[in-house]
């Protein structure tokens, strides 16, 4: 059996490491692959593969720290089953929620396709695709059609409808869920991680939503002005909407893999039987927050973004 290549990115300089590592990636045949060693987590690299060469390439970590990372890349063979899952959402939100029956996160890991989230997952394939194929046949609802929006417009209703809704709502979760720690905290320790977690995504949101009112958005509604009088963009400003994508679906990601930790402390938002009032409150709160989030998230990394990266490529 033919031993992989094992590409050391620690000895590459660093304002080379990621040409070097996009130079083997495009030398690979499909079904070929290789490792990178490296000292540090490289999701950075995957978000510019992601935006850079699409879904025609795997990621699985071999080794996650905390001092050595090693991560398998390769090159997809020419198979039919390449739509993610944030695709397969972005076209028909109705399938939302059977992926989130399944467990399945379709907005901060929308980037899998289905069948490597089932292997991972350990998920009937069969199964899932035979209800994704019910959630087709329902009646579709009043759904409003986001991948037809302008992306100017698109970036003014998420402010408006989900940044004010995170907005509004934090501080009275944030108070809520220290009251409840410090109410029942000692017959239920782990509400007191559940107010520090939350602690971190308010933080985490907050500056998230700065940079992308103050930096992305009002570059993506460029690119909208753009387009709309059919012309290009000067050179200098390429890759001023995908490098800012790459950091915010990073920052994405981390809110996701934060409310999965409040999903496993609280067990699903499952109240116990000495529940008060604000107990309850609160778990409501933070599962429809969830659910705002999940939305947010979806309308972003599966609709706007691509459609940014994808224009300001028109325009280039």
């Amino acid at each position: 059996m033919e031993t992989e290549t094992v590409l050391d990115v620690t000895v590459i300089e660093p304002r080379l490491k990621h040409q070097t590592i996009f130079q083997n990636f495009d030398s690979l045949l499909a079904g070929e692959s290789f490792i990178i060693h490296n000292d540090h987590d490289p999701k950075p690299l995957y978000y510019q593969l992601l935006a850079e060469r699409g879904q025609t390439f795997n990621w699985e970590y071999l080794e996650q720290g905390p001092e050595i990372w090693h991560v398998r890349i390769g090159k997809r063979a020419g198979e039919d089953d390449t739509e993610t899952i944030g695709e397969l959402v972005a076209k028909d939100y109705r399938k939302a929620q059977v992926f989130k029956k399944y467990g399945i996160d379709f907005c901060c890991g929308g980037k899998k396709t289905v069948s490597e989230v089932c292997e991972k997952k350990g998920i009937d394939q069969t199964k899932l695709e035979t209800d994704l194929a019910r959630a087709e046949q329902q009646t579709a609802d009043s759904e409003l059609d986001f991948q037809k929006w302008d992306i100017g417009f698109l970036s003014d209703y998420i402010i408006n409808t989900h940044h004010q809704y995170v907005k509004d709502n934090t501080p009275f979760i944030q108070e809520m869920a220290q009251k409840v720690a410090r109410v029942h905290g000692a017959n239920h320790p782990e509400l007191v991680e559940v107010a520090d977690v939350f602690e971190r995504i308010a933080h985490n949101l907050t500056l998230h939503m700065m940079k992308e009112e103050k930096i992305l958005f009002p570059r993506i509604k460029e690119l909208a002005y753009y387009k709309k009088i059919s012309a290009r963009i000067p050179a200098d400003d390429l890759g001023l909407v995908s490098t800012p994508i790459q950091v915010m679906e990073s920052e994405h990601e981390q809110a996701g893999e934060d409310f999965e930790t409040i999903r496993q402390l609280t067990a699903d938002y499952e109240l116990p039987e000495d529940a008060c009032r604000s107990y309850t409150i609160l778990f409501k709160k933070l599962e429809e927050y969830e659910n705002d989030l999940n939305r947010h998230v979806h309308l972003e990394n599966n609709i706007l973004f691509p459609k940014a990266i994808q224009t300001e490529k028109e325009l280039a």
